[in-house]
């Protein structure tokens, strides 16, 4: 499943960021990141979904 989201990480940073914790901070701050500059939403996101467990 992890694949799953680094490949929407990748294509659209907050869909990734999204389906691994839902609408909570996380996703806020990446949707300013991804508007601020693709790049950081993207790293921002993949951090995301590397750090953050299965089940949070």
């Amino acid at each position: 499943m992890d694949l799953i989201r680094i490949i929407f990480a990748v294509i659209l940073p907050p869909i990734g960021v999204f389906l691994q914790v839902g609408l909570g901070k996380h996703f806020w701050l990446n949707i300013v990141l991804t508007i601020l500059g693709y790049i950081p939403g993207i790293e921002h996101a993949v951090w995301i979904i590397a750090k953050t467990p299965e089940h949070a």
